[in-house]
Order: C-alpha cells, then sequence, then structure tokens
C-alpha cells in the first residue's frame, strides 16, 4: 500500500477574521498638482504660458509706475540751493547752505516714495493672484528695479538744469537757484523691489493657499482576533 498524498494547502479564505495589512494608500506626488499633473499636461502646459504671461504683465505695469514715482519725486523732493559766483574770471557754484541737509532729503523722499510703492504693489499682485509662484516673485523684483530707473532717471530730466555753470549764469552773480535733482545713495534704487517683495511673499505665507496633507486621516492598524 502507498501512503496517501499530502492533501495541498487550503486557499487563503478572504472572508476569515484575519486581514491582510495592504499599507495606507499612497497619495499622488504634490507636483502634479502644481504642474498641472493631467493627461497630456506637462511643465510647458498652459498653467505654466499663463503664468509667464501674467508675469510680463506685472513687470510692465510696474514699470510704468515708475513714472509716478519720478513725477512725485521731483515735486515733492527739497530744493538744494546753490549760488554762483566769478572768482578769477571763472564761475564757480557753490552751496549756499553749506550745513544744510536739503540734499540727504532728496534721497529719503525716493526712498520712502519707492517703499509705499512696493508696498501697494505687492498687496496688488497678491490679491489679483493669490497663488503666488516664481513668476510672480521675479516680476515684482524685476518690475520694481525698473520701475525705479525709470522714476530716478524721469525726476532728474524733470528736475533744474543739470548745468549748473550755464544756470549761474543765467541768473546772474550772487543769485539763489536750484540745484539739479540727484540721487546721492544709489541704494534707493532697491527700496521699491525689496518693499514688494517682503510684502508679497509676507502674504503669500500667511493668506496663501495651502498643499494638501499627503496623509489626511491617521492610520490605525487592523484589529488582530
Amino acid at each position: 500500500m502507498t501512503a496517501p498524498l499530502t492533501p495541498p494547502p487550503p486557499p487563503n479564505d478572504h472572508s476569515s477574521g484575519h486581514t491582510s495589512y495592504q499599507g495606507p494608500p499612497v497619495p499622488p506626488p504634490v507636483g502634479a498638482h502644481a504642474l498641472g499633473g493631467g493627461p497630456g499636461d506637462g511643465p510647458d502646459g498652459p498653467g505654466l504660458r499663463t503664468e509667464l504671461r501674467e508675469a510680463v504683465v506685472t513687470t510692465v505695469v510696474v514699470t510704468v509706475l515708475g513714472v509716478l514715482l519720478g513725477v512725485l519725486w521731483w515735486r515733492l523732493a527739497p530744493s538744494v540751493p546753490l549760488v554762483g559766483d566769478v572768482v578769477d574770471k571763472s564761475w564757480v557754484v557753490y552751496l549756499k547752505d553749506s550745513e544744510g541737509e536739503q540734499a540727504i532729503g532728496v534721497d529719503s523722499t525716493f526712498t520712502l516714495l519707492a517703499l509705499a510703492l512696493g508696498l501697494l504693489s505687492g498687496l496688488a499682485v497678491f490679491l489679483l493672484r493669490r497663488r503666488g509662484g516664481v513668476p510672480s516673485v521675479v516680476a515684482l523684483g524685476v518690475g520694481g528695479l525698473l520701475g525705479s530707473l525709470l522714476a530716478w532717471r524721469l525726476g532728474v530730466w524733470l528736475g533744474p538744469a543739470e548745468d549748473v555753470i550755464a544756470h549761474a549764469r543765467e541768473v546772474g552773480r550772487g543769485t539763489t537757484f536750484p540745484a539739479p535733482l540727484k540721487l546721492g545713495a544709489k541704494g534707493a534704487l532697491l527700496a521699491w523691489p525689496i518693499a514688494a517683495l517682503l510684502v508679497h511673499l509676507g502674504l503669500t505665507s500667511l493668506f496663501g493657499p495651502r498643499d494638501p496633507e499627503p496623509y489626511p486621516h491617521s492610520y490605525e492598524p487592523p484589529e488582530r482576533f
């Protein structure tokens, strides 16, 4: 007689009380939402093109606001008084008040106006586009810097003549006349872009949209019988 064959092991019974551990569900990568990870979308999809288009518009609008800054600087900056005289048959020009602080006031006026416009532009871009994004930040920085440069050159052009010797000859010896509008502290050109970036990034971090949590529900291990 031959021994009976060993019966094969019974198939897994899914209806039994033991539950096999499958692990938590794997969430989709967060970058897929940011890049529009749907079928056919990629880094150069419509989302990125829209962001770049909005960034170009933001740069142009912020740069054009430099005209407002230049006009306000020209109108509100204090005047630096100069006086012309003739020494050895040559014209010389000197400050009427050598201890005056008008020159410092010119730089301070530009800086304060630039900070105010930086605050307003950063707030406006955040309110119009709450999603944030690198293109918006770059557009604010570039637009603020270009706007400051435009305001600086426009204010100098609108202000008094830059040829002080010719101006002194025109008004006459010993007559007080205003000095050309001059920005002594070139670092003031960075006030606008820095203020705009700080305001925009601060508002985005406080009130901007948040990425969804990768594990919205805490995992509880299955009960064992």
